[in-house]
């Protein structure tokens, strides 16, 4: 009634008034509490609450990959390589290796950054002809020996024991060279990966691990994968901060006797729940910093995306592959998580050289670690 505005509590989203006055309306006092009134609660934590976008390395407990990719735009690039290729006699090959590793590594996302990749496809052409120098012909030149030239047949032992030996301590060397390629390619938020394993270390590992599951029949495998992976895994970084790999060697060793007992009752079925398993055994226990991945893949789910998978590249004569690739990144990426904090201010570039000759030797090998 006086023409004055009641007096209301201030608003938290109400611009403030500039200092110097203005023609707008003077703050407000701060109303003193009633006599007697309790004292207010002090905030919760010891500090005030934070209000705004979360700030650099306060990442929330739990984040999910995130795939955006399509089938029908990985079929076209599918087509346009394909073409490229026949006409090219080949030589594309390497260009459309590259294309789809950029497109697969951009539409994956975590935290609503994606990944990027950064190799070339030069880079996967002189890797492959350095293979093929290095590598290639020399067991070409044995094997030659061994079933062309007229030699004495202790030569032709000796030449086929030597390249037998090459042929299996080059397949070590090849899955190191790939992965250390690989990621020093891959970035997050501009932050490199790279892998630091010495290959000796691992020829050592598939040299004792070959040796011990053929004299056991196979038992001794399971121990060979876990030791393969905690080399792999535990030698691989994000920056400056190292991937962490907690899992016991014999761990496997009881799913592994139980799927070989239950293979002719279940007619091999048993195997895809072991292979769910081994995949989760193997995300579960490998860390970043203080976060840990979890990996909650089922094997009836396996079973049935392999199912489903199949039926589309017989249906359709493979031309599906591009869905199929999908649907099983996808796949993958829902049933993994990434659990705890990430103090992203700490971690820092650290990228490492790597050449791509270990990349084309794995194209031979077949030894490649992609996701899907």
């Amino acid at each position: 009634m006086d023409g004055q505005e009641p007096s209301r509590p201030s608003s938290f989203f109400r611009k403030p008034t500039p200092p110097g006055g203005g023609s707008g309306p003077r703050p407000l006092a701060p109303v003193s509490p009633p006599a007697g009134a309790p004292p207010p609660p002090p905030p919760l934590g010891g500090e005030p609450p934070r209000f705004g976008p979360t700030p650099p390395g306060d990442f929330d407990s739990v984040r999910h990959p995130v795939f955006h990719g399509s089938g029908g735009t990985l079929f076209g690039i599918h087509v346009v390589n394909t073409l490229l290729i026949l006409v090219t006699l080949g030589i594309y090959y390497f260009w459309a290796k590259t294309r789809v590793r950029r497109y697969l590594a951009g539409q994956s996302e975590m935290q609503l950054d994606r990944f990027a990749y950064h190799g070339t496809a030069k880079e996967l052409l002189l890797g492959t002809l350095k293979a093929i120098i290095v590598f290639g012909l020399p067991v070409l030149l044995l094997n030659m020996i061994r079933d062309v030239l007229d030699v004495p047949v202790a030569l032709k032992v000796v030449a086929g024991l030597i390249s037998g030996s090459l042929i299996f301590v080059f397949f070590p060397v090849a899955v190191v060279g790939a992965r250390r390629y690989r990621l020093s390619r891959m970035s997050w938020r501009g932050i490199r990966f790279s892998f630091r394993g010495r290959v000796w270390e691992l020829v050592r590992i598939f040299i004792v691990g070959s040796f011990l599951t053929g004299v056991t029949l196979g038992l001794y495998y399971p121990v060979f994968l876990v030791q393969r992976q905690r080399f792999l895994v535990s030698h691989s970084y994000f920056g400056n901060e190292r991937f962490g790999f907690t899992g016991r060697e014999w761990d496997l060793f009881g799913p592994f006797v139980v799927s070989l007992l239950l293979t002719l009752p279940t007619l091999g079925l048993c195997w895809v729940w072991y292979v769910a398993r081994k995949r989760r055994f193997f995300w579960d226990h490998t860390d970043l910093g203080s976060a840990r991945f979890s990996c909650h893949v089922t094997g009836g789910a396996l079973l049935w995306l392999w199912v489903v998978n199949v039926a589309l590249l017989v249906a359709t004569l493979g031309l599906a592959w591009p869905w199929v690739r999908v649907r099983s990144i996808d796949f993958a990426f829902r049933n993994l998580a990434l659990v705890g904090p990430i103090d992203l201010t700490r971690i820092e570039q650290q990228a490492q050289q790597a050449g791509s000759t270990g990349e084309g030797l794995s194209g031979f090998f077949d030894s490649g670690f992609d996701l899907a």
